[in-house]
């Protein structure tokens, strides 16, 4: 990516900044000028508002990383994800701070601000969003009943051992 193109696209990189259609209500992100889903393109043509994500939302697929792109070897594996975000839109992301065994669909994450990659030792550092699980310890975990013996049916009558 360019430098120009990055310092074009910071805004809405650092803080999940997007769209809302005026007319039908879908957020989108990243921001966009017309609406693709609202049966009226042309009108809501100027009628996308400025919108704020909130930055949670919950993975609805992933895949584990273990050949990584040339800039991330020190990174794998690693867990690439495609986040619902509670306001509507999908945004794919990296999702850290969570082994790749423990990820899975319907994990609720949140968006925070980490260093993406960086140009060389005296180059541009690029930072960006990636997705941290939610851990909710509010609601402790509900304990297990123990489990009881399965009674073995016992046989009476002829041919039994007991007959």
């Amino acid at each position: 990516m360019s430098i120009a193109r990055f310092w074009r696209e910071t805004p809405h990189r650092y803080n999940l900044d997007g769209v809302r259609c005026a007319i039908c209500q879908t957020v989108y992100f990243p921001p966009r000028s017309v609406c693709p889903t609202c049966s009226k393109h042309r009108q809501s043509i100027g009628r996308l508002e400025p919108f704020q994500l909130s930055g949670e939302g919950e993975v609805v697929t992933y895949t584990v990383v273990h050949d990584a792109a040339a800039g991330f070897e020190m990174q794998v594996p690693y867990v690439l994800a495609i986040v619902r975000a509670t306001e509507g839109p999908q945004l794919t992301g990296q999702v850290v701070d969570v082994l790749p065994s423990e990820i899975r669909i319907g994990l609720k994450v949140r968006a925070t601000f980490r260093k993406l990659r960086e140009e060389g030792k005296a180059g541009v550092i690029h930072y960006g969003y990636k997705f941290a699980p939610i851990e909710d310890r509010s609601v402790p975990p509900e304990p297990k009943p123990p489990e009881e013996p399965t009674p073995v049916p016992t046989r009476t009558g002829p041919g039994s051992a007991k007959a």
